[in-house]
């Protein structure tokens, strides 16, 4: 089945040639002007890939982001002509997958999206279980003895990753480049924040499983029996 992207901005010169390029590669597409009509089609549409732009009448990028987050697990390409840093790690933070600024090649907004669809898809292939933990791949939620705990996606991604190889040692440019992307301008930071929450959200069960700092590399999970 084609995955089928939802296209999300109030330019519509952007909304056309961003169309065209993706259905030329097989892509099924849907178009909002807005972020309201973009949460509409979420609610009535299956969809696979989000690309949003920043600034949008109603429902601005960042509220769109930030609400296709809570209830959908698909990825997001944000598109905007605000390239500041601050502006990407803001939308990192909100769970945005990838950042592109306009003006921007059509054939590299293809790219991608397809990278985008097929790390989700790599991490969606499975789930892990150990001891009483199960990362469920499928639902992106953890479930540790009797309590489930559902996660952001970032979040949840990074958790994978490190449990998918326990003891392996991720350093934070690794974890950066799988989870957020090449391009990402953030610094690594991001990834500390992130390693923060998680530890926090499970600290009651570190006699299971404990995220290990290895100074002067990265981090590691540990499965204790």
């Amino acid at each position: 089945m084609k995955p089928t992207i939802l296209i999300a901005d109030d330019d519509e010169n952007i909304r056309m040639v961003t169309q065209l390029y993706l259905e030329k590669e097989g892509f099924l597409t849907k178009i909002a002007c807005d972020g309201k009509e973009a949460l509409d089609l979420l609610e009535q549409e299956k969809i696979d890939c989000a690309v949003i732009d920043l600034m949008m009448p109603h429902i601005d990028g960042w509220e769109l982001c930030e609400k296709i987050k809570n209830y959908y697990e698909i990825p997001i390409l944000m598109l905007t002509a605000r390239a500041d840093a601050e502006d990407i790690i803001k939308g990192f933070q909100l769970g945005t997958d990838d950042y592109v600024t306009k003006p921007f090649h059509p054939i590299e907004l293809v790219m991608r999206v397809k990278s985008l669809l097929k790390r989700y898809r790599v991490i969606a292939a499975g789930s892990l279980t150990f001891n009483q933990v199960t990362i469920d791949s499928s639902s992106y939620k953890v479930q540790i003895k009797d309590e489930v705990v559902s996660l952001p996606t970032k979040q949840f991604e990074l958790l994978y990753m490190l449990a998918s190889q326990p003891g392996k040692i991720f350093t934070r440019d690794q974890l950066i480049e799988k989870i957020w992307g090449l391009d990402y301008e953030g610094d690594e930071r991001t990834v500390d924040t992130h390693i923060k929450k998680l530890r926090k959200q499970f600290k009651d069960y570190e006699d299971l499983m404990q995220i290990v700092t290895v100074r002067g590399l990265g981090y590691k999970v540990e499965i204790l029996s």
